[in-house]
């Protein structure tokens, strides 16, 4: 039988924990969510194209993906998004539209209620 490994990254192991945290302290499922999805191997975690965050976002709506966004497309609009990790060629244009990038542990802290944020992938 073979041995079921699963995430090994310090970083993620620590931010998983940490929104699984703040999901019970706050009593929000949002964030356990994204912690789950997190959870999941790197071949099924969510990565998002710029275009599709932008076809299916608004100016000024708070985005989060839980897993990586990648710069295929362009980003037409101003957002904040959060997610794991992003391509270099992503984080470019999406500081060439003006919008922002926040770290999801941020995020947490700022908003832990959720309110406003919506998850994309």
């Amino acid at each position: 039988m073979a041995k079921r490994t699963g995430t090994t990254n310090p970083i993620l192991l620590r931010l998983i924990m940490e929104l699984k945290k703040r999901s019970n302290e706050q009593d929000v499922n949002i964030w356990r969510r994204v912690a789950i999805d997190l959870e999941k191997p790197t071949r099924q975690r969510r990565a998002v194209n710029l275009s599709s965050i932008s076809r299916y976002t608004k100016e000024d709506e708070i985005i989060v993906v839980p897993g990586k966004v990648l710069g295929a497309g362009n980003l037409n609009h101003k957002l904040t998004i959060s997610a794991f990790q992003f391509s270099n060629g992503a984080k470019e244009k999406i500081e060439k539209a003006g919008a922002k990038i926040v770290p999801l542990l941020e995020l947490s802290k700022e908003n832990p209620s959720g309110k406003g944020i919506r998850v994309i992938g």
